[in-house]
């Protein structure tokens, strides 16, 4: 079908025509695959948090389509516009016998926390998870353990809201309410209780460490971080700028070195982040060089001491067998990850409080 002379031409100068294929295929490859990533876009572009000074790595990159990718549980978020205080009955200490906290709530706007609070807790179970006579209308009495657990934790909803701004509310309002932790379940995931000692067979620091568990995130690091810095009041100091000090009684010992890092680790994880999000790289030990995130965490650190020794673990002997530590017969208590789940912010940034004020404030709430 081609002419003659170029049959001709061809018979007499014979060439290699598969590198020259090769080349054209690889070419057109190419070119296809950018025409691909000009047209859909980039599937792994990411976007970077700057937390320090360019040019020293402190950002904290994701990719897009993550960030794109909302939390699974926000779906099932339940919320709900506030009544008019002046349109939506008396308060609700003055209708109802037994109101304890949100007496200061209106009617209207006390049934419908109430409604909520069933849907972000106990949705299969309806208000008979908390009152044993709603059945036939008694919703006085507190003869379940659940009633008297969700009491005592509103005031801490309250608590958060009300003396942690400076950490639910950071960037922006966000705040906490129940659906923060439980996200439609009777018992907040990620809630933890003491397991160490972990090994038997020996004694001393070997005892806290060495063995796989969930508190130390699945690795040999030490797994009572969680009960000494979030429950304990231990300090994390550990970082020395001299080599191979010769410790006094008291001085930080590697083992406490070991234990923060299972705790740095837990927040990592907890928050999806890594360690620039805090942290200078270069000088953890110099705080003026830390972001303004590290201040954020440092605050959620006293906060959660104080949600676990203030609310959580006086309510052990409220819980029954069931609710309690394995191990230790332990309250359950809370850490990071019970709120955030993975995420910089619980529930990536959403208003928690904006129509719940009620949940913001222990006195009257404003609307």
């Amino acid at each position: 079908m081609l002419p003659k002379w170029f049959d001709d031409w061809s018979e007499k100068n014979p060439i290699d025509i598969y590198r020259p294929a090769i080349l054209l295929g690889t070419v057109g490859g190419v070119v296809f695959v950018v025409a691909l990533l000009v047209t859909w876009g980039q599937p792994l572009a990411t976007e970077s948090l700057q937390t320090g000074p360019r040019g020293t790595g402190m950002s904290v990159p994701e990719f897009k389509a993550d960030l794109a990718k909302p939390d699974p549980s926000i779906i099932d978020y339940y919320t709900e516009a506030a009544y008019d205080p002046a349109d939506s009955g008396e308060l609700a200490r003055d209708v109802y016998e037994n109101v304890q906290v949100l007496g200061d709530v209106t009617e209207d706007n006390f049934n419908r926390l109430m409604n909520a609070m069933t849907q972000w807790v106990s949705p299969d179970e309806g208000c008979a998870y908390c009152h044993a006579g709603a059945d036939e209308g008694n919703y006085a009495d507190d003869d379940l353990y659940t009633k008297v657990v969700s009491r005592r934790m509103i005031q801490m909803t309250q608590g958060i809201n009300e003396n942690w701004d400076a950490h639910v509310n950071a960037n922006k309002e966000v705040g906490v309410n129940c659906y923060t932790c439980h996200r439609g379940q009777n018992v907040p995931s990620d809630i933890w209780f003491r397991i160490s000692p972990v090994n038997e067979n020996v004694e001393g620091w070997a005892a806290n460490q060495n063995r796989a568990t969930m508190v130390s995130q699945s690795t040999s690091l030490p797994s009572d971080a969680l009960e000494q810095y979030l429950l304990n009041y231990e300090q994390i100091a550990v970082h020395d700028l001299d080599s191979r000090v010769d410790t006094q009684p008291g001085d930080p010992t590697i083992q406490n070195t070991e234990r923060t890092y299972s705790l740095m680790n837990y927040f990592s994880n907890s928050l999806g982040v890594n360690c620039v999000f805090c942290h200078n790289s270069r000088a953890f030990y110099d705080g003026a060089q830390n972001t303004p995130q590290w201040a954020t965490a440092s605050l959620g650190i006293v906060m959660v001491q104080e949600l676990n020794n203030d609310y959580l673990v006086p309510l052990r002997d409220v819980y029954p067998p069931e609710r309690l530590g394995p191990i230790f017969s332990d309250a359950p208590k809370a850490a990071c990850a019970t709120c955030h789940k993975g995420y910089q912010q619980p529930l990536q940034g959403q208003n928690m409080i904006a129509d719940w004020p009620e949940l913001a404030t222990t006195g009257t709430p404003e609307y």
